[in-house]
């Protein structure tokens, strides 16, 4: 019985590292959330503002010293917004944009990590 019961136990921790993985890829802030393998980008779309939140493991990484560029592709039309830190983690652009149906892709570059290119696909 002992045997059976670490075989269970060990099964779960196995299975925790899945878990826990998965917990970081769900939208925090209503959002779409990319993986770009070091850390989350989650892109909020308003028709006044975008923002994207970065975060590694569910844990907010700074966005001082960064820089992200989202390019949005909307109706055969192409539109560059550059995102500057907007505190804590975040970058932010506030305009006016047609983000619905759109494909975007964000360019995100954080101090001390590799440049990482996202894609997101609007709804």
């Amino acid at each position: 019985m002992k045997t059976l019961a670490s075989l269970a136990f060990a099964a779960l921790l196995a299975a925790a590292p899945a878990f826990a993985h998965n917990d970081h890829t769900k939208p925090r802030h209503g959002g779409a959330v990319a993986d770009a393998a070091e850390f989350q980008a989650e892109l909020v779309t308003q028709p006044d503002r975008l923002t994207l939140y970065i975060s590694e493991h569910g844990k907010p990484v700074a966005s001082a010293g960064g820089s992200a560029k989202l390019t949005l592709l909307v109706g055969g039309r192409k539109t560059e917004v550059s995102l500057p830190p907007a505190g804590d983690n975040r970058f932010e652009a506030q305009g006016s944009f047609a983000a619905k149906g759109a494909k975007a892709v964000a360019t995100i570059n954080l101090p001390g990590k590799p440049a990482k290119t996202v894609r997101y696909a609007l709804d």
